[in-house]
């Protein structure tokens, strides 16, 4: 995975419960997991961003021929 790095951090004891409760992991898993969504969610926003900004040449129907239905 890389580099680990050790945190504190106070955070609601409630918050915690009910995002393990979520996960079903412990307290790293779900900070894990939850960071994860978090920087998956800016990338999905940077690509939301660029709606209508790049061209995409793209024949459908050619992708289609290319396939092997056997």
């Amino acid at each position: 995975m890389g580099e680990m790095r050790k945190i504190t951090a106070w955070l609601p004891a409630r918050l915690v419960a009910d995002a393990q409760a979520c996960t079903g992991e412990g307290v790293t898993e779900t900070l894990k997991q939850a960071l994860e969504k978090l920087a998956l969610a800016k990338v999905y926003d940077d690509v939301l961003a660029l709606e209508g900004k790049v061209f995409i040449n793209f024949d459908n129907e050619a992708s289609r021929d290319d396939r092997n239905f056997d």
